[in-house]
């Protein structure tokens, strides 16, 4: 799911709670800033029947800070993750091999200490779990892999959709008022 809100506070719980109130389990959850300046972007990933998935876009979009929140499939997105791991670096100093499965792996030091080395690498699931077997040989001392971050393929961006529900919903229009403009104006004297 990816659902498009305003930074509010208090807004990412109430989106958790629909979840846990359907006993639907959040395999993995991203927020960050989107391409629209004061717009963030929630990346939600569960495995539910796209009939629970519509319903739950549907109650999500109920929340008064949510813009719009959007369905897909695996197929229909291109996605990735980040993992970091942790080893020993006096073996992987012995070990010349250990720099060619790395590469093999599109992974890099980040760090680099006499205790420990922490590598980094980018993939799909599959890919950053195949890295920890690889690494577990050689003392893989901590693993974290983040959350799945996602783009739509079919989309144009969400500032595209933004503006179409501009042009056909048009906000509503500054209406003064009068009566507060005169109880400041007492005010001020």
């Amino acid at each position: 799911m990816t659902v498009y809100t305003e930074n509010q506070i208090g807004l990412l719980n109430r989106i958790a709670i629909i979840f846990s109130r359907r006993k639907i389990n959040i395999e993995s959850m991203n927020t960050s800033p989107s391409e629209i300046e004061g717009i963030h972007r929630f990346t939600i990933v569960i495995n539910e029947t796209e009939d629970v998935v519509r319903k739950l876009c549907r109650q999500i979009e109920k929340q008064v800070e949510v813009l719009k929140a959007y369905f897909n499939t695996n197929e229909e997105i291109i996605w990735q993750e980040m993992a970091l791991y942790k080893v020993p670096t006096e073996i992987i100093a012995e070990k010349v091999k250990v720099e060619r499965l790395l590469r093999q792996h599109g992974a890099r030091a980040v760090v680099i200490r006499k205790d420990y080395t922490v590598f980094e690498t980018t993939g799909q699931r599959e890919e950053t779990d195949n890295l920890v077997k690889v690494l577990e040989p050689f003392g893989l001392i901590e693993f974290v892999r983040s959350a799945r971050v996602a783009i739509i393929k079919a989309s144009n961006g969400f500032h595209e959709r933004l503006k179409e529900f501009e042009q056909t919903e048009p906000g509503e229009e500054l209406v003064e008022n009068e009566f507060l403009d005169k109880q400041q104006e007492v005010f001020t004297m």
